[in-house]
């Protein structure tokens, strides 16, 4: 964490609750005037601190309810094949994450679909349909205990 104060850790604790505070209000939190907070924030924006604003979706009101970890390993480890299956992976919605894993597994994607008949069709209807996919394993969220976007910082 180059170039970044106290005061620049405590701008992005108030962004990470709630990035549609205004600067003015942001100032006033922090005992500080709105110029040099402002400034700090497009600072931190120009670094790369803060990457992107977004607004947080509730899941299930857009019949999203059901979260699925899929364990993905694939047949053989070539660059290509790779490169390959990450490119087909993020061209599918329904996978919001996808990590690279060490293990039995090679990937790990969280899926969100409507519910296991979703579930089924998509595995089915897509991700059955990508080369080199070796075996997979699901497993299904039963309740989500934490869910949080904040970094510990």
């Amino acid at each position: 964490m180059e170039n970044i104060d106290t005061i620049d850790l405590q701008i992005l604790k108030h962004l990470q609750e709630n990035s549609n505070i205004n600067t003015k209000e942001l100032a006033s939190k922090l005992f500080l005037t709105v110029t040099p907070v402002y400034e700090r924030i497009k600072r931190l924006e120009r670094d790369g601190y803060i990457m992107k604003y977004v607004a947080l979706l509730d899941k299930k009101k857009l019949n999203l309810g059901m979260t699925v970890f899929c364990n993905v390993r694939l047949k053989e480890h070539a660059r290509n094949v790779g490169s390959n299956f990450v490119k087909d992976i993020v061209a599918l919605p329904e996978i919001i994450e996808c990590y690279n894993i060490a293990g039995d597994y090679d990937f790990m994607l969280k899926i969100l679909v409507e519910d296991m008949s979703s579930y089924q069709d998509f595995v089915m209807n897509k991700l059955s349909t990508i080369e080199n996919i070796g075996n997979t394993q699901s497993v299904f969220v039963m309740g989500e205990i934490k869910h949080s976007t904040a970094l510990a910082i």
